[in-house]
Order: structure tokens, then sequence, then C-alpha cells
């Protein structure tokens, strides 16, 4: 049977855009300001990513107010900064976890710089990946590093202001060849613990081994109250970084399955080399946008009575149900409900919007491809 009909369909009508996925933007348009002007395109097509999240020093401006002011005119509010620890020469025995004082207090001075930027810009969040790690078994006291971090993390949380939290991801490889310091979900929860209530955890979808059960760690992650947010990519063989729910998009509605209608941050986290990056995004948000409403199908009073029967293939049917949903038309029309285009892929192209801002920044600032742009 079909929940797209009847009872069901009208219980979750107005919930299909209660999902809010902030846009991050890559680094290689010209500047910050263009990067939130592509942002603002994105939210207005599919009324369903109303944040940019912002990289630093990637995005540092002369002037922040002017930079919220600039994200606010464009219909946005600033989400997560992220602070960058892995592109200096002096990173490259760690940051946070260095052994050299000196390099682990300059870490710190751009963690803390990065929390009063997000002040300034009325963000409620840091979001930090640390590449921290060792190539060679040996090369540094493993227990010293873990205590190096949480000592400075214990500095940087201590300066959070009330409406910001701490976001901690993981990766279990890349840089690190032998041992990287936060390497799964297990390490980022330890020191969320130890920092306090407003740390938690931060899901990349793409810094998982082979065979990760996901949407496992989101369920464990979510019990404990310590689920942070994500970052959507899907991945072929790592971290490709490519448009969410182009590989696996199965496992894009069982974790929404998994989270129900307690949405942590839901954050695009992209590069794009070959595809159009403007209509890659809305592509992702549009994605995103229908493993939540096919999520919000299923019959969870059915599955709770199948699974403690014991129904194992009865429960298991009733998500494949509700995956196989159309969804498409329903989406659409609430997206027009909230102010967005019902075919956000069609009324980018139909408009003027990539040949215009290609027109106006130039050969470096082409983003009708995703090539050299």
């Amino acid at each position: 049977m079909s929940f797209l009909n009847g009872r069901k369909r009208d219980e979750h009508r107005g919930k299909i855009l209660v999902v809010v996925v902030a846009y991050q933007a890559e680094r290689h348009v010209v500047d910050t300001f263009e990067r939130i002007d592509d942002a603002g395109e994105v939210h207005r097509l599919t009324a369903g990513a109303p944040a940019v999240a912002l990289h630093f020093p990637w995005d540092r401006v002369d002037d922040l107010a002017e930079l919220r002011s600039h994200a606010e005119s464009r219909g946005l509010r600033i989400g997560a900064v992220n602070p960058n620890l892995f592109q200096e020469a002096d990173y490259k025995l760690g940051s946070i976890s260095n052994p050299d004082p000196a390099v682990r207090e300059r870490s710190v001075a751009h963690l803390l710089e990065c929390v009063e930027i997000a002040t300034a810009l009325g963000s409620t969040a840091q979001s930090l990946w640390l590449a921290d790690g060792t190539n060679y078994a040996g090369q540094d006291d493993l227990r010293e590093r873990r205590a190096r971090i949480l000592a400075c993390l214990e500095q940087v949380y201590a300066a959070l202001p009330p409406e910001q939290e701490l976001l901690l991801e993981y990766k279990p490889f890349e840089p690190a060849f032998y041992a990287t310091d936060v390497a799964d979900w297990g390490s980022a929860l330890l020191f969320c613990e130890k920092l306090g209530e407003r740390a938690a955890v931060l899901v990349d979808f793409g810094h998982h081994l082979h065979g990760t059960n996901i949407e496992q760690i989101v369920a464990i992650l979510a019990a404990e109250g310590r689920l942070g947010g994500f970052h959507f990519n899907s991945r072929r063989y790592a971290d490709d970084d490519l448009i969410v729910g182009s590989v696996n998009p199965f496992e894009l509605f069982l974790v929404f399955v998994e989270l129900g209608t307690e949405l942590p941050r839901l954050t695009i986290d992209q590069a794009h080399n070959v595809e159009a990056k403007v209509e890659a995004m809305t592509l992702s948000v549009v994605n995103v946008q229908e493993a939540f409403a096919k999520a919000l199908l299923v019959d969870r009073e059915a599955l709770a009575a199948a699974q403690l029967e014991g129904d194992v293939l009865g429960a298991h049917a009733l998500l494949l149900d509700a995956y196989r949903a159309d969804v498409r038309e329903l989406c659409g029309r609430a997206r027009v409900a909230a102010g967005g285009a019902e075919d956000p892929i069609a009324a980018l192209r139909e408009s003027d919007y990539l040949e215009r801002i290609t027109r106006e920044r130039g050969d470096a600032g082409d983003v009708s491809a995703g090539w050299n742009a």
C-alpha cells in the first residue's frame, strides 16, 4: 500500500519543508559575497536552504557587519563557522595536538578568533574538523596527543557564548596515514562528553570506512543527545563530496527514518569539479527534501508493531513502501507554498541567473560549470 494517499499524506503535508539545509559554499568563487549570492539563489528556488556556512580564513572579509547584512538581504542567515586548522605548514604535525606548544597556542588563537567571528555574524555554532594525526608508529605519544586536544578544546569551549555550540567532526583516514586523532564517532563523543552539554558530534557522510552503518551511528548519537548535525554529500570510494543521494539514496532515506522530525543541523558539504555548482547545490537540497518526505511517510505504528511481533520482512516492507513512494509532486507543491519553485532545477535553467553572474564575474567566477569554477 502507498502512504501517499489518505491520512498520511494530509498529516505530513506541512512538514515536508521542516528540513533546513545550510549551503556550505566552496572557495572557488571570486569572493565570499558572491558565494552568498549563489546560496541565496539556491534558497530562493528550493525554499529549504536558509543558511550559509562559512570557512575562515577562506571567507575573511574586512567588515563582518557588512557580510552579515549582505546575507540577510539575500534571505539568509549565517550557519556554522568552520575554522581551518589544516592548511598552514605549521600544522603538518598537527594543530591542537601538535607537540609544539607554540603551534597549539596559534591554533587555539584561531579557534577563539572564530568564536568572535561567529558572534559578530550571528552564528550559533563552531564546526570543527581536525586533520591532526600521525603517519608512523612511534611518531608521537597517542595519549599525549589526545590530552593536548582536550586541553585546547576546553579553552575554546569555555569561551563560547551561551548561544553557540561546538560541533566536532570525525574522520578515520586522510591526511594521517597511521592514526587520525579524532578517527570515529566514539572518539568525538568522548571529547564532547568531557567538554559539556553544548558539544556535539557532527556526522559527514563521506567520513566513514566502507560498509559502515551510518544510520546506526545516527541512532546512537541521537539517543545520547549528542547528534549535532550532518555534512551531506555522497561518495563512491572515500570523501568524494558528490551530490547528496547520488550514490546511495536509500541510505539517505534511512538516516531520515532514524531522525524522525527532530532534525539537527543539516549542511551540504560538497566540492564540485565537473558539475555546475549552483545547479548541483540545488539538486542536493531537492534530494534531501524528497528523502525527508519519504521518511515522514513511514507508518511508525505499523512498523513498531511488526518489530515487536518479530515480523522481519513485514517491517522491512513498510520501509520499502515509503521509500518507493513518488513524492516529487508533493514536494513541489510544498516548495511553492513556501515561496520556492515547483521544479527548482528547471526554474534555474530557465532563468538568466547563471548567464548573468558568469558575465558579471568573468572567467574567474564562471559557475555555469564546476571545472575550474
